[in-house]
């Protein structure tokens, strides 16, 4: 099995802590391959950055010329375009948003995200709420970290613990780590906190492997049928 991540801005470095995560989440047999955007912004962060992210990353697989793959994850928290990448593709596609707030749910009645800047709380909540679990989130909390600050794990480690505080008071019973350049905090985070906390490139893989080993993929009976047969300008030269 062959999944593609891929990032949401245009940092390779950030796509490569990405692809770890992924590929330590996955099971034997699966291969991950990691996808940056030849254009767009360095960090998502905002609603013009998440367009723009969002084109970009249609436009990266849309001309994908490597070994075929049986699911696409989208490593971008609380970013567009998933829905337009359900059009695009004719495999299954995961958003690590909607996959972390549905195995939360599995996990506690309601749980908080701890993500980067306050800035991002509307995009996120407002993804949360079109993928059906929003009213099951009990906060949306930044830590004031801008996604490239992200490097410096010490200063990671506390932004994020301060900020889950507020979550865990506000009611969370678990916590999701609102970004993909936190993955592999978790592992750090969570025996502190006394809470579950989901990554969400991980619980992308997850779910994406068991949707391809149940044979299931997007339906195309309505919401995301085949885009209009029309044409389209995606350069201007």
């Amino acid at each position: 099995m062959r999944i593609v991540v891929t990032n949401c801005n245009t940092t390779q470095e950030m796509t490569e802590e990405i692809v770890r995560g992924a590929r330590a989440a996955a099971g034997p047999g699966t291969t991950v391959t990691g996808l940056t955007p030849a254009w767009g912004p360095e960090s998502a962060e905002g609603w013009l950055d998440s367009y723009l992210s969002a084109a970009a990353v249609l436009d990266t697989l849309r001309t994908y010329d490597g070994p075929p793959y049986d699911a696409v994850v989208l490593a971008g928290f609380g970013e567009h375009g998933r829905e337009g990448v359900r059009e695009l593709v004719d495999v299954p596609v995961v958003d690590i948003t909607e996959a972390a707030a549905h195995l939360a749910c599995l996990l506690g009645r309601r749980y908080g995200v701890v993500t980067t800047l306050e800035r991002s709380r509307g995009q996120i909540e407002d993804s949360l709420e079109l993928a059906g679990v929003g009213r099951n989130c009990a906060l949306v909390v930044g830590t004031g970290l801008g996604v490239l600050h992200l490097g410096d794990a010490d200063r990671t480690e506390r932004a994020f613990l301060a900020a889950a505080e507020k979550a865990r008071d506000a009611g969370a019973e678990v916590l999701v780590l609102g970004c993909a350049g936190m993955t592999g905090l978790q592992r750090t985070v969570s025996d502190k906190l006394g809470l579950p906390v989901v990554d969400g490139v991980g619980a992308a893989v997850k779910l994406a492997e068991a949707l391809v080993g149940l044979g299931l993929t997007t339906s195309r009976g309505g919401s995301f049928a085949r885009p209009e047969p029309k044409r389209r300008v995606w350069h201007v030269t």
